[in-house]
């Protein structure tokens, strides 16, 4: 069980990268008191808790109403993980997120605008590869004891991106632009590796191969 933890717990880490998240939610809050910032922060990441439990839960039962089998959605989700992990590793992820940040703070023209839903949540947070990545390690837990290990790993990365965009301010000032993008792109890597195994697995199961 603590190996599919510590599994768990990276490649959600990893995708939700909290570190990333942390300059942008900086930005978007820029300005606002610290109780706004404060309300931002708990609602973006309870906001992003109910959707992934949402498909970590239902998703699979989705899947199967609009006919796609678990090994299709492997596949899939796994070569999108894999194009974020790119990203992450040549920065244009972050380039996205923060002309986002920026789109949206031009829109609010300055007012303390509720950026909770959008972008925060919904796609910094909760996106379509942190849905894919949930929704694959759900899909291999095996019981419910490995289902809860997953949702533990998935609750504690929530924790751990609220405490990051809580502190965002001194994060910032601790961390700096060069050790994020340094870190981001070790991730990087570490997720190609994971978002890979999981197109293997779903080739495997696809043609019934052993492992």
């Amino acid at each position: 069980m603590i190996e599919l933890f510590i599994s768990a717990f990276v490649t959600l880490f990893v995708v939700l990268d909290p570190p990333g998240c942390v300059p942008i939610f900086s930005s978007l809050t820029s300005g606002g008191a610290a109780a706004y910032r404060r309300s931002m922060a708990l609602r973006s990441t309870g906001i992003a808790a109910v959707v992934l439990l949402l498909f970590a839960l239902f998703g699979e039962d989705f899947l199967t109403a609009l006919g796609i089998t678990l090994p299709a959605f492997k596949l899939a989700g796994g070569v999108m993980v894999f194009l974020i992990a790119i990203d992450m590793v040549f920065e244009t992820r972050t380039q996205r997120r923060e002309e986002r940040a920026e789109a949206v703070k031009s829109e609010a023209q300055g007012e303390a605008d509720d950026i909770s839903v959008f972008p925060m949540a919904i796609p910094m947070l909760a996106g379509p590869g942190s849905i894919a990545a949930v929704m694959l390690l759900m899909s291999r837990a095996n019981g419910i004891e490995q289902s809860l290990t997953v949702l533990a790993a998935l609750a504690a990365v929530l924790l751990l991106t609220l405490g990051a965009l809580l502190a965002a301010g001194p994060l910032m000032r601790l961390m700096g632009h060069k050790i994020e993008a340094m870190i981001t792109r070790l991730l990087g890597v570490i997720l190609a590796a994971l978002a890979a195994q999981f197109i293997i697995d779903g080739i495997r199961e696809s043609f019934g191969l052993g492992g």
